[in-house]
């Protein structure tokens, strides 16, 4: 096995090896310059107890910087920066690394998460056959070409490929982590979700680090109506750290539908802070601050639940010549809530932008019945009288009636603003798997839906053949 020296604390790498007690002591500031990386394990371990603090994190941020790129600093650039969560960074830079198994190993994690499993897969080839006995390599080898396998379109195909090479796996892997949680992936896709979470929960108690396994996990449970089971599961991913903004998505959506809005504020606090471009992280936030409120006019609320519908819209929704959306993406323009905020002189001030662009952009807000510097009141009831293709016919009053009146909880409501509809004639035209295949959408929210649509004696459209 080769290693590479780093002076008289080298220690030869490994990809399984348990980490020592002494190297995760959290008063401990990880040494990324001197100290020893002896495996995948101890690096992984360090980066939570790092990440604690936040002036431990900027401290990593400058040794990163001024590691230089080549040789074993150039190493530890890599892995450091895999550390900090800049993985694209961390790819390239680890390429010149292909002897040392914890830099292939790193760089393979990271090009998974990057979603580039075409690339991971053959480095985790590599190490599962010079390692055989390890599950961490063997496991990373079988899900990117799960991913592979999924991106093909024909889930039956890659779970019956993943099952077989589960089975023929080495008796060494079959009672790891590694092969409980792969076996609930394979549940997962044969659409039995009570055994893939109980193959979820025992890669859980196996390593209880394992991010995957928990938010496959706690997903599912949340699909299923088992908010306690999705909040502990949650619960546990928020205490490894960094923590990855999908878990504090997914949790502050369970707290809202749960009525415990503070606490959904707080997840979409977090995101705002850490992410200061997320703009779908300070929507969610104004959200559940507004949720904090008990009091509210409910006929303004549904009237403004109408309006934030079309202000989410993106921008690239809408045909722009290249000139206006170079210039809206300058100026951090996403919606067209973004754009209803400023007034034409404004956005001629922009260098650049003149009375083309500033036309295009009218007719955009126009066809929504918006305007430029559109007072917040106004919009509402312009929204409310705005003109919009109606059903005819048979129902077609139940068939007109907005979304916000069937008084849907947030997770279902927004499910349905984001499949574009507006109206209940918009909601019926789509299937049961094509709700269920959305974010966040499961079969707690598929019931509450199917029973408001039964009141107005309606149903979901049958499953496209």
């Amino acid at each position: 096995m080769s290693t590479e020296s780093s002076g008289p604390e080298s220690t030869t790498p490994t990809l399984d090896r348990e980490p020592a007690a002494a190297a995760l002591d959290p008063q401990e500031r990880f040494d990324l310059v001197k100290g020893p990386i002896p495996s995948f394990s101890e690096l992984q371990q360090s980066r939570g107890v790092v990440f604690r603090k936040r002036e431990h994190v900027a401290a990593l941020n400058r040794t990163v910087e001024n590691l230089g790129s080549s040789g074993e600093e150039g190493r530890r650039k890599g892995l450091g920066l895999w550390m900090l969560g800049r993985c694209t960074e961390a790819v390239e830079q680890l390429r010149g690394y292909p002897g040392d198994e914890v830099a292939s190993f790193t760089r393979a994690h990271a090009l998974m998460t990057l979603g580039r499993p075409g690339e991971a897969l053959p480095i985790f080839e590599r190490l599962s056959a010079g390692y055989p006995d390890a599950a961490r390599p063997r496991g990373g080898m079988l899900e990117a070409r799960l991913e592979l396998d999924q991106a093909q379109g024909d889930d039956e195909c890659a779970r019956r490929n993943l099952e077989e090479a589960l089975s023929a796996a080495p008796a060494s892997f079959q009672d790891s982590a590694e092969a409980a949680y792969l076996r609930g992936r394979a549940a997962e896709l044969a659409r039995d979700w009570e055994r893939a979470l109980d193959h979820y929960a025992m890669a859980y108690a196996a390593d209880p680090t394992h991010r995957q396994a928990l938010f496959h996990g706690a997903w599912l449970a949340e699909r299923g109506g088992l908010d306690e089971l999705a909040l502990q599961w949650y619960g546990a991913l928020v205490q490894l750290l960094p923590i990855d903004k999908r878990v504090l998505y997914n949790l502050g959506v369970l707290y809202e539908d749960l009525g415990r809005d503070q606490d959904a504020a707080a997840c979409y606090d977090t995101i705002a802070r850490s992410y200061p471009g997320e703009r779908r992280a300070r929507l969610y936030l104004e959200d559940a601050r507004q949720g904090m409120d008990m009091y509210y006019d409910e006929d303004l609320e549904r009237k403004e639940d109408r309006l934030n519908q079309i202000l989410r819209t993106p921008i690239t929704d809408f045909e722009l010549s290249v000139r206006a959306r170079n210039c809206l993406n300058k100026m951090s323009i996403v919606t067209l809530g973004d754009l209803v905020k400023l007034t034409e002189q404004e956005l001629l001030s922009y260098k650049n932008f003149g009375e083309t662009s500033l036309n295009e952009i009218k007719e955009i807000l126009s066809s929504k019945n918006l305007r430029l510097g559109m007072a917040h009141h106004e919009a509402v009831a312009s929204i409310e009288a705005a003109a919009r293709p109606r059903a005819t016919g048979e129902n077609a009053d139940v068939l007109n009636r907005p979304v916000s009146e069937l008084d849907l909880s947030i997770r279902a409501r927004r499910t349905v603003e984001n499949l574009g509809c507006l109206t209940v004639g918009d909601i019926v035209q789509h299937t049961e798997d094509e709700l269920l295949s959305m974010p966040n959408f499961g079969v707690t929210s598929l019931q509450e839906l199917k029973r408001k649509l039964s009141e107005l004696g309606l149903r979901l459209a049958d499953r496209k053949k």
